[in-house]
């Protein structure tokens, strides 16, 4: 059975309910601004004190026709007053802007989750393209299917641009406003504050005024329209997470990563080398050095993994603190001359942000598929340390830890990470230099 409440439902007084954790789904468009929204609503939860995992899940990159199941993008947040580890499996609310974002997603929404539909995107046009052969926001079309869904179908196109209706942008640029209209419902519906976003906009646009100004405009026609209309009765309160004191940041297991590599750089002494082939997913490590120059960190592209391990092998042997990142593929590559950095006892750290395999595999799906590999994926008799992060912020730890250790008995080491790792994001108490252990 679906409960669908409307705008003409009777409305006695609304309800606050409390929750130790929620998981969140976003979902729609590849141009709808779906990461966007995941990530402002994040930041909004982070700052409340919540303990979070998210993990954002992108299309491909070739982009697919819009409105079609292969342009879908998502963004899952979970987030509680208790320990969260992971992303969560199935979401307990689903928030989909077209009909492929929804049927993409249906089936992985819990009984008794709650969906919230962009009524306008609902054309015959967007059902045609993904099979559905009866509008889900009319009837009893979810109904069908036997699950109890709590549906809330709210024109959001249609409200955003109503609300921005006296600012001077076009249409389409209106149009692209729906996703903090969007935002500003959530976080009336999870009781977030605001601030963090809106001060988000005025330093993202601060350089186009009448952007920021049409982005702030529907985020608070958002928040005003889920607080008056009377088809949200109920909204969720999830306290805060009761973690360590200090000051936290949210970070995404790529940047922990990263700034756990320049501390070990910073902490021996010695310039930090990167000696990588593009990858996925350990791409986007070699991207963010190549950020930090100014601290002492060469990035060198290769023109394939071997080169990339033998140019991280001599950049070991001339004195620099020696890394390569790669993924499942690569690290077979790899594999003979990591024996040769065994035998000359050379530290350098080897990154693995694994993928599904087996041979070149999967490349936008996680696996953690290389731990015998790590273990005895070499010719010959050639052990090696191998350490592995568990979330986005031990990846710091981890990293810096593999820096220590690979110095310190003069090995390479290897550190497992994964794509569900390396993409997702968490809170993460930010280190004290002089706290970490000496190299």
């Amino acid at each position: 059975m679906v409960t669908s409440t409307s705008s003409s439902s009777a409305l006695a007084a609304k309800k606050t309910l409390e929750l130790d954790s929620v998981v969140v789904r976003f979902a729609g468009d590849s141009g709808d601004g779906i990461q966007l929204t995941g990530e402002q609503f994040t930041n909004e939860s982070a700052s409340i004190g919540n303990d979070l995992a998210t993990f954002p899940n992108f299309p491909a990159e070739i982009r697919a026709p819009a409105g079609s199941i292969g342009g879908v993008s998502g963004f899952q947040i979970n987030f509680g007053s208790t320990a969260i580890n992971t992303p969560g499996d199935s979401p307990k609310v689903l928030v989909a802007m077209n009909p492929a974002a929804l049927k993409a997603n249906l089936k992985d929404v819990q009984d008794g989750g709650i969906l919230i539909l962009n009524k306008d995107s609902f054309t015959a046009k967007n059902l045609e393209k993904v099979g559905y052969t009866d509008n889900p926001t009319e009837g009893d079309a979810l109904e069908k299917l036997e699950l109890n869904y709590h549906v809330y179908v709210v024109p959001i196109t249609s409200l955003t641009k109503e609300a921005l209706s006296n600012t001077s942008l076009s249409s389409k640029e209106v149009e692209r406003c729906k996703n903090f209209f969007t935002l500003g419902i959530m976080l009336w519906m999870f009781n977030r504050p605001s601030e963090s976003t809106l001060g988000w906009i005025q330093s993202k646009f601060a350089k186009k005024p009448a952007i920021a100004e049409a982005n702030t405009l529907a985020l608070q026609a958002g928040i005003a329209y889920a607080e008056a209309t009377e088809m949200f009765e109920t909204s969720y309160v999830v306290k805060a997470a009761e973690l360590p004191a200090g000051t936290y940041r949210n970070i995404s297991g790529t940047n922990a990563t990263a700034l756990g590599l320049i501390a070990a750089s910073q902490k021996s002494g010695l310039p930090l080398f990167l000696g990588a082939y593009p990858i996925t997913p350990a791409t986007d490590i070699l991207q963010e050095l190549a950020k930090h120059k100014r601290l002492d960190i060469n990035t060198f592209q290769a023109e394939d993994e071997i080169a990339a391990i033998c140019a991280t092998i001599g950049a070991a042997y001339a004195g620099n603190l020696a890394v390569t990142s790669s993924s499942g593929p690569g690290i077979a590559l790899k594999g003979e001359a990591l024996g040769l950095a065994v035998m000359t006892e050379l530290p350098i750290v080897v990154i693995n942000v694994q993928r599904g395999g087996p041979s070149t595999g999967l490349p936008t799906k996680t696996e953690q598929s290389d731990l015998m590999q790590a273990m005895y994926g070499r010719h010959g008799e050639a052990p090696m340390c191998v350490l592995a992060a568990s979330s986005p912020s031990s990846a710091f730890t981890m990293a810096y830890e593999a820096c220590r250790l690979a110095l310190k008995y003069m090995t390479p080491v290897m550190l497992l990470s994964d794509g569900y790792i390396t993409n997702c994001s968490g809170p993460w108490k930010i280190v004290d230099p002089a706290e970490l252990p000496e190299i």
